[in-house]
């Protein structure tokens, strides 16, 4: 099983921002979490980070043929992107969305998910262990 792991704008500065809210663990120990625990299961996982809608949404294009599912943190285009919705419904991929913090106990504006409406599924507020149980809902449901 291929899984692509996706995260949106400003998840490359974890550790540093807001660590009341997102921890203080940095990016690279998500991604060595999310690395092992792929290793562990076995399964074939690529990761990718960018500030930028078209590149989020290039890489989901990319993904049809080529991964099984995707594990997307989507951050501040959650609440924004109509673009990254259309892409993940285009391809038509296994999708679970997942956020660090409690996005429900926030701001009004973070209580809807475009990203979401085309997710089977979603883990919010379990800090990074959040992506290893979608990682492992994708197995169970779908490897």
């Amino acid at each position: 099983m291929k899984i692509l792991v996706i995260n949106g704008p400003n998840l490359n500065m974890l550790g540093m921002r807001e660590p009341a809210i997102y921890g203080s663990q940095n990016y690279a120990t998500l991604c060595s979490m999310i690395e092992a625990h792929a290793e562990e299961k076995k399964v074939e996982i690529k990761i990718f980070q960018s500030n930028h809608e078209g590149a989020i949404v290039d890489e989901i294009q990319a993904a049809y043929g080529n991964f099984d599912g995707i594990v997307i943190n989507p951050a501040a285009y959650t609440h924004t992107s109509i673009a990254i919705l259309d892409a993940l419904k285009a391809v038509g991929l296994p999708a679970v969305e997942v956020h660090i913090s409690d996005v429900s106990k926030r701001e009004d504006f973070r209580q809807f998910s475009y990203a979401g409406m085309a997710c089977e599924k979603s883990f919010i507020g379990l800090g990074f262990d959040g992506y290893l149980r979608a990682i492992d809902y994708l197995i169970e449901k779908y490897a």
